[in-house]
């Protein structure tokens, strides 16, 4: 974690256990989805706290995250959704107990050599895998002409066992594209079925947060609870936004004043004066920056949330301090000095700061403000 960063992260446990209840009116059985660090969240905490509340399947990205959560006491299923890299990662499937997410045949070559016919002298046993398949995101995956090849191969390989098939909707949180989503998943449905249909017993597994909330129909075995875990509504801005309404916020983030001072008419103020007052106004510097993670971007848009009150962003975003217009603070009967805390996401209303903003000033998704600001020192609450 950056130890020089003033800004402190808080994440609301009881919060994302709330999300995980709400996604599970719909989901038959989620995989909590808890790579990169849980989203920036945490993921020794998350993952406990998601354990504590019914969950039993957790989804990481590399296998080196998998082998954390299983030392971090996860008695779970845990899978690794990129799969193995390297010899290091071999060796932690060998001894972790985890699943891991395999999508093209140099990899499945590579595990059937590490893992010998069951009748080898050695064999360490067993490998449960889970099968990643194309189906439009042209990203990782079997393609579906490459399922009869995929076929002989497991048969001439029964030490590598699949017990899930998986793909990845590329815009299922896009209500206008839904042809696009149900064409993924009836190519889905074509694999899963040529693959029970071959003595093969997956679990299907394609539903991300979009699809848990808005597509019954991908639902299938298994579904993957990911950013809406963390308050993120998949469907914010759409026709379908409501389908996100009792998802909680997670995360909250402050800074420290540093300095309060008077900004007068015709002063420009921080690098390249790109924000020159029209008239005089208070501003308070603010312990935030680009080197801790709070972006370049928000310069001169957007706003942090002083006492509940929404003060703007003058002027640009420096490494470690960004000044905001609190003028309007006096009138809401807020004193606000140095050492005090603003919040740069949060805060009380009505002033309070959702990740949609944040995210929509930033230029950016819900899943990078996040991930980004939770590089900061955390506080848990529970």
């Amino acid at each position: 974690m950056i130890e020089y960063s003033k800004i402190e992260i808080q994440v609301d446990l009881a919060a994302v256990q709330h999300n995980y209840r709400e996604l599970a009116k719909a989901g038959t059985r989620l995989i909590a989805v808890v790579k990169s660090d849980a989203y920036g969240h945490g993921l020794a905490q998350v993952f406990s706290a998601l354990e504590a509340t019914g969950a039993d399947t957790f989804a990481v990205g590399y296998v080196h995250e998998a082998h954390q959560l299983r030392e971090s006491g996860c008695r779970g299923r845990i899978i690794s959704l990129l799969g193995p890299v390297d010899s290091d990662d071999m060796t932690r499937l060998a001894h972790g107990d985890i699943i891991p997410f395999i999508g093209h045949f140099d990899t499945l070559r590579a595990l059937a050599d590490r893992w010998p016919a069951p009748e080898d002298a050695g064999c360490p046993g067993t490998l449960d895998i889970a099968l990643k398949f194309d189906t439009g995101m042209s990203r990782l995956g079997f393609q579906r002409d490459e399922l009869p090849e995929l076929l002989d191969f497991l048969r001439a390989h029964p030490q590598l066992r699949p017990v899930m098939a998986s793909s990845h909707l590329a815009a299922s949180d896009e209500p206008d594209r839904d042809a696009l989503t149900a064409g993924q998943q009836a190519l889905f449905f074509e694999i899963v079925d040529a693959l029970r249909g071959a003595g093969f017993e997956v679990e299907a597994n394609l539903s991300n947060s979009a699809a848990i909330m808005g597509h019954e129909a991908c639902r299938y075995d298994t579904q993957r609870a990911g950013i809406a875990l963390y308050g993120g509504n998949p469907f914010a801005g759409t026709a379908r936004e409501s389908l996100g309404r009792n998802l909680r916020p997670t995360m909250a983030a402050t800074a420290p004043v540093l300095h309060v001072h008077t900004l007068e008419k015709g002063q420009g103020i921080s690098y390249g004066h790109t924000y020159v007052s029209d008239r005089d106004r208070t501003v308070a510097v603010v312990g935030a920056g680009y080197a801790d993670c709070y972006s370049r971007g928000l310069s001169n848009r957007g706003f942090m949330n002083a006492g509940g009150v929404r003060v703007p962003i003058l002027g640009r975003v420096c490494m470690q301090m960004t000044c905001v217009d609190v003028s309007a603070l006096a009138g809401q009967g807020v004193d606000l000095h140095v050492g005090d805390r603003v919040h740069l996401l949060g805060g009380d209303d009505p002033g309070r700061v959702d990740i949609h903003e944040l995210a929509s000033w930033w230029g950016t998704i819900t899943y990078e403000a996040l991930c980004v600001l939770g590089m900061n020192r955390r506080v848990f609450l529970k």
